[in-house]
């Protein structure tokens, strides 16, 4: 996984958004200031910078131009200010991408993985192994010791959702609005029935139920 910058001078956002990102598998490194980002960038590996653009002693936009002159780092602004200026103002010096606060920590997780596989960065690898069963994540096949698997694509889906959310519970709305998007036309027990297909399919025991909620991948140690 990768090393992210979370420059946030909110020390309660900071902490809840490296939380999430560290469950998710990354290694995380929080600023609170301007200044302190830019020793960061200087001084350690980043794959990718989150930047708060009001910062205390340097504004993020001033840590973006001042990273846009030796690296083409990809950045995330986030803010809380929604107008139309300080979005240009952001793309103006390169930002990559923008979200706008308040925001899901899902939609910030997605945000981050397009943009660290844009920049080349693999996040899951093609193929990941589930007990004796082997899925190929790029090229949607499955198969075991006795041949393929027939899984559909959105069942595929499905499971990387669920890899990429380790040890986080996602509710059923979240996985249809992640998959199927506003033009969904399934309700929401259908995803009990995809899981269901999962498991039987793949024999997989680690998309755990929890109750009243939804489901999660869990990896037994």
């Amino acid at each position: 996984m990768a090393a992210l910058m979370i420059a946030e001078d909110d020390k309660k956002t900071n902490e809840a958004i490296c939380e999430y990102l560290k469950s998710a598998g990354h290694e995380t490194v929080p600023a609170y200031d301007g200044a302190e980002a830019i020793r960061i960038f200087r001084e350690k590996k980043i794959d990718l910078a989150v930047l708060d653009i009001m910062l205390p002693k340097m504004t993020g936009l001033a840590v973006l131009h001042e990273i846009r002159r030796t690296s083409p780092l990809p950045v995330l602004m986030l803010t809380a200010i929604e107008d139309e200026y300080t979005q240009v103002q952001s793309f103006d010096e390169q930002a990559d991408d923008y979200i706008t606060k308040p925001f899901s920590m899902i939609l910030l997780g997605k945000r981050i993985t397009a943009l660290l596989r844009r920049s080349g960065q693999s996040i899951l690898p093609d193929t990941m192994t589930f007990g004796d069963v082997t899925v190929d994540f790029s090229g949607y096949t499955a198969w075991d010791w006795d041949g393929k698997i027939e899984l559909t694509p959105k069942e595929i889906d499905l499971l990387r959702l669920f890899v990429e959310h380790k040890g986080l519970v996602l509710t059923r709305n979240q996985i249809l609005d992640e998959l199927w998007g506003d033009d969904n036309p399934i309700i929401d027990r259908t995803i009990d029935t995809y899981v269901k297909n999962l498991r039987k399919k793949c024999r997989l025991d680690c998309l755990v139920t929890v109750k009243g909620i939804g489901y999660k991948y869990e990896v037994r140690e």
